[in-house]
């Protein structure tokens, strides 16, 4: 469990400085209305494609150079890293460029209709589109430099772009008079920031820079599952989000609030995924089987305790919401109704983010992807639009957050128990 703790600790901390800094963001948006708080909710959605497309990008880089690093192969782990920033560059100015042009029409689409919800939405993403190539190249760069088990440097590159990302918010919201547009800003200036340093250190590591189409090539096949898995989830938050919206601007509110926590407490319990994407592929590279099949059972109950304690503070902080982020009396009654869906789904959630990790680092991407597809297409999709239609309001909304966690619980663990996940071998 030392390594897994020598791993996952930087790692949480670079998880959790993103999600904490969109706490303040929220926290600083919330004081200006519920209009804007809503629209950054909105805008925030769209935004979490590129997240999202990154993370897919990190997780694929993770694994094949973990497994590069169990076999002794340090510098094609590192190449590795190369051909992902390539990727991620090209990627990110693809967003860029598709948020510009939809802009208006996508958060008009989420928002329910025009109105100054949808202006908000649009105004803020329309900036916030601007750190997109950045924030592609930031997580490359955490992909491969898990891969190598190094999370020293990432912690500070992450920190040192958050801090400053941190300290501008509130200064650009207020005192310069910005608004909503300077949560935006103060966004694109973080992500800006972490992108270059990743590309320093790639520099830094005197391997060839140039992309290598063949490998290329090979990430992407890896990445069109981890694509279609992602993208179940993508269009479960969206449709959380867009649902929440039709339930009027207090329960989205709410919803925003609820969801960033949520986010923050996922991304945090993902510390321990990391490790054992980093730790199961190395040990597979490595073809030792046994050794990865009992660091698996390891990282399920260290899930589980992690799971559970988040369960706790979660269930304490529904005390603190209403001054955190100024709610009015409408929005926290509203937060009130997922909370109590929120405290019940985490120990469940912290072994499925750990057994996703098991399954991430054995490169078992196409199990994930089924799984993901069928508990979103046959569970959470057809629960949260029946809760629309039968106005169960936001309550509904999180009762298919919940049921969402507990079929692919059952589906990870009845993947543990057998033998097709740990392939041994540098690439799988």
């Amino acid at each position: 469990m030392r390594r897994v703790a020598a791993l996952a600790v930087p790692a949480l901390v670079v998880l959790a400085a993103e999600p904490l800094y969109v706490l303040v963001d929220t926290a600083v948006v919330g004081h200006l209305g519920r209009t804007q708080l809503a629209g950054l909710a909105i805008g925030g959605s769209v935004m979490s494609f590129a997240v999202w497309l990154g993370t897919v990008l990190a997780y694929g880089t993770t694994g094949r150079a973990a497994r590069r690093f169990g076999a002794g192969q340090r510098a094609e782990a590192v190449e590795e890293g190369v051909q992902a920033s390539w990727l991620a560059l090209a990627g990110g100015l693809v967003i860029l460029l598709v948020l510009e042009a939809a802009a208006g029409p996508l958060t008009r689409v989420l928002a329910g209709g025009a109105g100054d919800v949808a202006r908000n939405a649009e105004a803020w993403l329309r900036i916030a589109a601007l750190g997109a190539p950045g924030l592609m190249l930031g997580t490359a760069g955490n992909g491969w430099m898990r891969g190598v088990q190094d999370t020293r440097r990432p912690l500070y590159y992450v920190l040192a772009a958050n801090a400053l990302s941190a300290a501008l918010c509130p200064l650009l919201v207020y005192p310069a008079g910005l608004g909503l547009t300077g949560s935006a800003v103060a966004n694109v200036a973080a992500q800006t920031v972490v992108g270059l340093l990743f590309v320093r250190a790639l520099v830094s590591e005197r391997v060839p820079l140039r992309p290598h189409l063949a490998v290329i090539g090979r990430q992407l096949a890896l990445g069109r599952d981890l694509l279609l898995r992602g993208a179940a989830f993508q269009a479960c938050f969206l449709s959380a989000s867009a649902v929440a919206a039709r339930f009027g601007e207090a329960a989205l509110a709410a919803h925003q609030i609820a969801i960033q926590l949520f986010f923050f407490t996922a991304l945090a319990l993902d510390a321990i995924a990391i490790a054992a994407q980093a730790l199961i592929g190395a040990a597979l590279g490595g073809e030792r089987v046994a050794e990865a099949r009992h660091l698996a059972r390891r990282i399920t109950v260290a899930g589980l305790v992690a799971g559970a304690g988040f369960a706790v503070l979660v269930a304490a902080a529904l005390l603190a919401v209403r001054p955190w982020f100024g709610a009015d009396a409408e929005v926290y009654a509203e937060a009130r109704h997922a909370w109590w869906f929120f405290v019940a789904m985490m120990p469940a959630a912290g072994v499925v983010f750990a057994l996703d990790g098991v399954f991430l680092g054995a490169g078992d991407v196409r199990y994930l992807r089924n799984l993901t597809l069928v508990c979103a297409l046959g569970g959470f999709l057809p629960g949260i639009w029946l809760a629309y239609l039968l106005d169960f309001g936001l309550r509904g909304v999180w009762a298919a957050l919940t049921l969402f966690i507990a079929l692919r619980l059952a589906g990870l663990l009845l993947r543990l128990n057998g033998d097709g996940w740990a392939v041994a071998g540098a690439v799988r």
